[in-house]
């Protein structure tokens, strides 16, 4: 069974939660807050203003610039204010603020559950109704999805690779979104090739979701140039240059995009969010999250319009347990514990995990051993203890020539140490430095 070449570990992978559990809508909050930042680039501008009127559906942001997203209205009511909200991490931002009356959706949304499955659209016309819907990555980065389907000059795609690895532990979203929406998402890769001008698609399935695997095969049969690929377990498989070197045997070079060797990347989440956006004029204002943990009540996967407060999605889900020690935006590998959970659900939050104390009690880090664990780990063939050595002494320089930015955050070398030593919370440091220090050069 394939996988990916380079590093890797095999955390226990904790899904019993939530697999399974069928997609539950939350109800809709009384007060909406729409952030202008739920994507990579620019921050979207406002379209709307105190005392407006609005529909679900309808364009309330404009993408602020070429990698950016529009965003519209998840729910219908009057606009209270535009100002500014707090995100997990206790980060400003810009937002809209709704007084939600009613859920009164634009007309020409189609909001049935019957399958379109006939694209008449062509490649232009495609990405363009995906770059007027909003819709992003919904996998984690949150990069503008047009801006992926439209390669810079001299490039070609030649594949789409359709990520269904899901491998963070606990998160069940995607799994259970094969599940019940596999023939849209079906549609959704379809709808993409033409768009890309490409004959092939690649889903990748890791073989803990067998169910889904076999669905999936069953239907790809009928739709020409699509294939399931069955991937050992094994994270951080869903990353995108791992996922491309597992399905089609490619490897993607250091400091370069995917589509340098012919391959694009989409989520399945993201794909489904394609179909409506091509095929039910739906624009991307709700998501499927997973909230789960040992001792939450009813954990789950839940369909959440944007802008409800997640602390309504958590008590929808029976409330934090007392034996809560962390709340995770994310999954445990690579998520981040939060501080706010009255912040509102927007494109990036895929998940919810809430932590026992116990589970949540960090190690004592003790001197490295120099056993190279965290090298061997590394996915992407980096040095994880030499990284984090040099961020602690601020020697950022010396981070980027040791290819820094090649990181993906996946936490490896940090869940690999046997001396317990923060390492991947050093290089995100260091590596947030070096970001900023290569953006300064470049504006010289």
């Amino acid at each position: 069974m394939k996988t990916f070449r380079i590093g890797g570990v095999h955390p226990n992978d904790n899904k019993i939660y939530s697999a399974h559990k069928q997609i539950t809508e939350v109800p809709l909050p009384k007060k909406a807050v729409i952030p202008l930042v739920q994507h990579i680039g620019a921050p979207a501008k406002a379209l709307v203003v105190k005392g407006d009127k609005v529909k679900v559906g309808q364009l309330i942001a404009e993408a602020g610039g070429f990698v950016s997203a529009n965003i519209h209205s998840p729910v219908s009511g009057t606009v209270t204010k535009v100002d500014s909200t707090v995100d997990a991490w206790g980060l400003r931002m810009p937002a809209i603020f709704i007084d939600v009356e009613g859920d009164e959706w634009l007309p020409e949304i189609d909001r049935s559950n019957e399958l379109n499955t006939i694209c008449k659209l062509d490649a232009k016309e495609i990405i363009e109704k995906i770059k007027a819907a909003g819709i992003v990555g919904l996998g984690g980065a949150c990069f503008p999805t047009h801006v992926k389907l439209m390669p810079p000059p001299g490039k070609k795609a030649e594949v789409l690779v359709v990520n269904g690895v899901e491998c963070e532990p606990y998160l069940t979203c995607d799994h259970q979104l094969m599940l019940e929406k596999g023939e849209e998402i079906m549609v959704g890769i379809q709808i993409l090739m033409r768009a890309l001008d490409i004959k092939k698609a690649v889903i990748g399935i890791e073989n803990n979701k067998t169910d889904a695997i076999k669905l999936m095969q069953k239907l790809s049969s009928r739709y020409l140039g699509v294939s399931v690929e069955p991937l050992k377990l094994r994270y951080p498989q869903g990353g995108e240059k791992q996922l491309i070197d597992a399905c089609i045997s490619r490897q993607v070079p250091s400091g370069t995009l995917p589509i340098e060797v012919g391959a694009v990347v989409d989520n399945v989440a993201t794909i489904f969010a394609v179909y409506e956006a091509v095929q039910k004029n739906k624009p991307l204002i709700s998501r499927v999250m997973t909230v789960t943990g040992k001792d939450v009540k009813n954990p789950g996967n839940y369909s959440v319009r944007f802008g409800t407060p997640l602390s309504e999605v958590l008590e929808f889900a029976g409330g934090i347990p007392q034996s809560t020690g962390k709340i995770i935006g994310g999954g445990p590998m690579m998520g981040r514990a939060m501080n706010n959970v009255d912040m509102p659900t927007n494109k990036r939050v895929s998940g919810v995990l809430m932590l026992t104390k116990e589970e949540s009690c960090r190690k004592e880090p003790s001197a490295c051993i120099r056993c190279a664990k965290c090298v061997s780990a590394c996915p992407m063939g980096l040095e994880p203890y030499l990284l984090s050595k040099l961020a602690a002494l601020s020697r950022f320089d010396e981070m980027e020539k040791h290819n820094v930015m090649d990181c993906i955050d996946c936490g490896c070398c940090q869940f690999t140490c046997p001396s317990n030593r923060p390492l991947l919370d050093y290089i995100r440091m260091g590596k947030a430095q070096v970001g900023a220090n290569i953006r300064a050069r470049a504006q010289k």
